[in-house]
């Protein structure tokens, strides 16, 4: 018997292509193949798993470290067991007493808020000139801002530095955010992104209606724009959350109640320095850590879906 047969087209009817039944598409044959491939879909499957699984725990490890440093007792903090010993709950109460924690968490809340607001609005403005005019260079005028990313921060630092001395703030928050004022090069890149990708008819048809450039902005780009605007608003955060750099630079050094949580943390490491002279209680230190660490997971998992939302619109552009 013939293991497949061939179907010949009437005259007049055009061959379409061969049509074939074989063996292989006999039911009995079908449900032979599905039998076979199902294991290796499962061992890629278990592999796959297995993989993530590896990594979540890598990724873990240091947060379950830290909270095991946490709740342990002075000499125990740095023996890398994951199950306390000695568990001292105690810890998380006596830190308020050791450290200003709530006066430099204040301030570190307080700062981020300010550049991210700044750095969101400014750079969605910015963003917005360049997507929506047209005008002679603008495309090498974005070129000139995007190269901006290119200068190293060390090149700019004293520069920086010599603009706040001569303006006379010093020792005060603005240096912390004040830049953020003028926009960000990568943000307005993100925003650009997205506002691209936004049917130039709405503006249009906004203009006809009587609309100013403002109000096309206000009213029509950023209302479409909030899961961009917002992780915008949350790299910054997190970023300004974790700028030790400019608060050691531009913050008072002899009043430690206006420290940032870094620049905190930073001093407890310091203060609580054996060859400083302190006792080794480097588990307030941990708590410490843990405690400024929350803001960050809490702000995430309230911003998730605008995150994963925004990242993933990121890159269309028209």
């Amino acid at each position: 018997m013939a293991s497949s047969l061939r179907m010949v087209p009437r005259t007049g009817e055009p061959d379409q292509g061969p049509e074939t039944v074989t063996a292989t598409t006999l039911p009995g044959r079908s449900k032979w193949r599905r039998r076979i491939s199902q294991p290796k879909s499962l061992l890629s499957r278990v592999l796959l798993t297995g993989v993530l699984i590896g990594f979540t725990l890598v990724f873990l490890y240091p947060l379950v470290w830290l909270i095991a440093a946490s709740l342990k007792p002075r000499g125990e903090v740095f023996d890398n067991a994951l199950i306390p010993k000695t568990v001292m709950p105690e810890n998380y109460v006596e830190v308020w007493n050791q450290l200003p924690l709530m006066s430099w968490m204040w301030n570190s809340i307080a700062i981020a808020l300010l550049a991210a607001t700044a750095v969101s609005i400014s750079s969605s403005i910015v963003a917005f000139g360049f997507a929506y005019f047209r005008f002679p260079g603008r495309k090498l005028l974005f070129g000139l801002v995007l190269a901006t990313m290119m200068l190293p921060g060390a090149v700019t630092m004293i520069p920086i530095y010599l603009i706040w001395k001569q303006t006379g703030f010093l020792g005060t928050w603005v240096p912390l955010w004040g830049m953020n004022l003028f926009g960000s090069a990568f943000y307005i890149f993100l925003q650009r992104q997205f506002f691209l990708g936004l049917p130039r008819e709405l503006f249009e048809a906004a203009r006809l209606d009587g609309a100013g450039y403002w109000g096309l902005f206000w009213r029509i780009a950023m209302p479409l724009s909030i899961p961009s605007f917002i992780i915008v608003f949350l790299f910054e955060f997190q970023a300004s959350w974790n700028n030790l750099q400019a608060a050691l630079i531009y913050l008072n050094a002899g009043s430690v109640d206006e420290f940032t949580a870094p620049l905190g943390i930073a001093y407890a490491m310091t203060k609580y320095s054996p060859t400083a002279g302190g006792h080794g209680d480097y588990q307030y230190v941990m708590v410490a850590s843990l405690v400024v660490t929350l803001p960050m997971l809490i702000l995430f998992a309230f911003g998730q879906r605008y995150f994963i939302e925004g990242v993933a619109t990121q890159g269309r552009k028209g």
